[in-house]
């Protein structure tokens, strides 16, 4: 053993002789030459094995490729998520398996495969590609310069065959009409077999035809009688169809006739021009107590009333006979204009903002848009079935728009300018009877012989809120309240029921009108102008006036004999109402 220690100090000895002669060297030749560099230090060496990163360079960029090549598309599995571009990049390599021409299902966007978009536009290489078979050169689309015959290019001033001048057009057709007659001409000195020769281009000149030549053949010049006879007839029947503007009910011919002394005054205002001093004197309504106007001239019921917009100094009628008469209620009291148009009874009666024109529905399934003023009818419309109600919408911007509730179950809703049905709501289930704007126009509520309530968005023939109870009866007749906030249906079951018109539409439990026998009539109900009262026509020809906030009935007027169908308060006149009844009559009530 101490043989082998004596043997390791000795080694050890051996190693640190060169060191130390190593170091006294660098010392030695430091100090011989001051100005040289310092001494360097040796390069520390790590204790951890060298490891060759070729393999890992290798494997990222091959991931990296991976993830930037187009997918195989007979991979089953991808161990990663591929990008857009990836997805649908063009497949190089072999045939896709699944695909004849060996091009994915999502890659075609043709029918016989994928299309790259072209550089040049589709009109432009139909104009080169034409002006070559025609001249013989086109535009390069490399270039600014000009491939094919140059000669033509200058001959024709390089044009196209899409840009050809008017006047160059006139002058070719000028040549080709000379060519043909020169070669008609010279047809005589041509050599007999060329010309007889089907195959040869004289004979093609000389016998060619429009494709539809043949067609021309044979056309006969004159009808015989029985044609004549059947072309007068049909030509009547059109004539005929086209005055009755293509309407599908009963035609009539429109008359009007002018009851008043003069139709303007000294002067010239028209007389249906509202009186300069018509305003209201205050803004209280009192109920009227006494007869102070009768209007007698229908011949048989009167069905509906409406007084002038705004000013009240004229009162529209509908009668059962057919007519409709305008009466005046400030100055004569007498009738001033009858309208005659509808071959059965009028069904419905509605102004327009101004006044100036009004609307008409009657049971011969027509409704017609007539002038006010002059009697004209300036539009007819029908579908076929009869018109129960109709309304203007009542915005100013859109007094063209006609809405009818029909027979049908229909609301129609007419372009009066157009002429033309641009919406139909029909989700009723009968008859629709009324039609009342609510929420700022922008809805409107319907009531039909169906027994239900049904609210619809203005030109949206979709239901937003449909009430039907089993307790509830059909509502012939409904008013909208003057603040906008409640409606007023007659129900047939001889009471009046309120209804808001915020978004729920609830009935209002604590506000019920009743004591009036309605049952079985249309009868209208209606308000003051201040929203105090609430008035409704009866069965046995009374007019009811109830107060809107204890609901108590504060009075009763016996009015017509029979049915008093309808009741209107004067616009401006606070304590004035207007009744009508089927005994034909129309009082004025003070």
């Amino acid at each position: 053993m101490d043989l082998l220690q004596n043997y390791a100090d000795e080694k050890e000895g051996d190693l640190d002789e060169p060191a130390n002669q190593n170091y006294g060297s660098l010392n030695s030749s430091a100090l011989e030459s001051p100005d040289s560099s310092p001494p360097r230090l040796l390069p520390s060496k790590s204790a951890a094995p060298n490891v060759d990163d070729t393999t890992l360079a290798l494997t990222v960029a091959q991931a990296r490729q991976t993830q930037s090549r187009p997918i195989d598309p007979s991979q089953h599995v991808v161990a990663y998520n591929p990008t857009y571009e990836q997805l649908w990049a063009p497949i190089y390599g072999p045939a896709h398996p699944y695909a004849k021409d060996g091009i994915a299902q999502g890659m075609r966007n043709h029918k016989l495969g994928f299309v790259e978009d072209a550089s040049i536009d589709s009109f432009v290489f139909d104009e080169q590609y034409n002006t070559f078979y025609k001249y013989g050169y086109a535009a390069d689309p490399a270039g600014n310069n000009y491939v094919g015959d140059f000669e033509a290019l200058e001959k024709n001033n390089g044009v196209s065959v899409y840009n050809i001048r008017q006047n160059e057009q006139k002058k070719r057709k000028l040549e080709k009409k000379q060519e043909a007659e020169e070669v008609d001409g010279t047809a005589v000195d041509v050599d007999p077999a060329e010309f007889n020769n089907p195959a040869t281009d004289t004979w093609l000149m000389k016998n060619r035809k429009s494709p539809w030549a043949g067609k021309k053949e044979g056309v006969q010049t004159e009808l015989s009688e029985e044609q004549k006879k059947y072309a007068e007839e049909y030509a009547k029947k059109k004539e005929e169809k086209g005055n009755a503007g293509g309407e599908k009910g009963e035609h009539v011919e429109d008359k009007s006739t002018f009851h008043g002394k003069e139709e303007t005054d000294y002067q010239g205002r028209s007389w249906i021009a509202p009186p300069k001093d018509a305003k209201a004197a205050n803004d209280h309504c009192y109920i009227p107590k006494r007869l102070v106007h009768t209007w007698s001239g229908h011949t048989k019921g009167v069905s509906a009333i409406r007084f002038f917009p705004k000013y009240g100094h004229l009162i529209l009628s509908a009668g059962m006979d057919t007519k409709v008469k305008i009466w005046d209620v400030v100055n004569s009291g007498k009738c001033m204009r009858t309208y005659m148009g509808h071959s059965k009874a009028v069904r419905d009666i509605s102004f327009c903002n101004d006044g100036t024109k009004f609307l008409t529905a009657s049971y011969d399934k027509n409704i017609k848009y007539w002038d006010t003023e002059t009697g004209q009818v300036i539009r007819t419309f029908s579908t076929g079935k009869i018109p129960y109600v109709v309304k203007l919408n009542p915005d100013d911007d859109k007094q063209n728009i006609l809405l009818a509730g029909m027979s049908d179950k229909k609301i129609v809703q007419w372009d009066m300018n157009t002429k033309e049905i641009t919406q139909e709501y029909d989700q009723h289930l009968g008859a629709v009877n009324t039609i009342t704007f609510v929420d700022s126009n922008r809805r409107f509520v319907t009531s039909s012989d169906d027994k239900s309530l049904r609210v619809w968005e203005f030109g949206i023939p979709v239901v937003i809120k449909y009430i039907s109870e089993p307790h509830m009866h059909s509502m012939p007749s409904i008013s909208l309240h003057p603040n906008t906030n409640w409606l007023a249906a007659q129900s047939l079951d001889n009471q009046i029921l309120i209804y808001s018109t915020r978004e729920r539409f609830q009935l209002n439990k604590k506000k019920r009108f009743a004591g009036h026998i309605v049952a079985g009539y249309a009868c209208q109900v209606n308000f003051s102008p201040d929203g105090r009262f609430v008035m409704s026509g009866d069965g046995e020809g009374k007019c009811w006036f109830w107060d809107w906030k204890s609901c108590k009935v504060f009075r009763t007027l016996k009015c017509h004999e029979g049915v008093c169908i309808g009741c209107e308060w004067h616009p401006l006149e606070q304590s004035k109402v207007a009744t009508c009844g089927w005994d034909g009559l129309i009082k004025y009530w003070d």
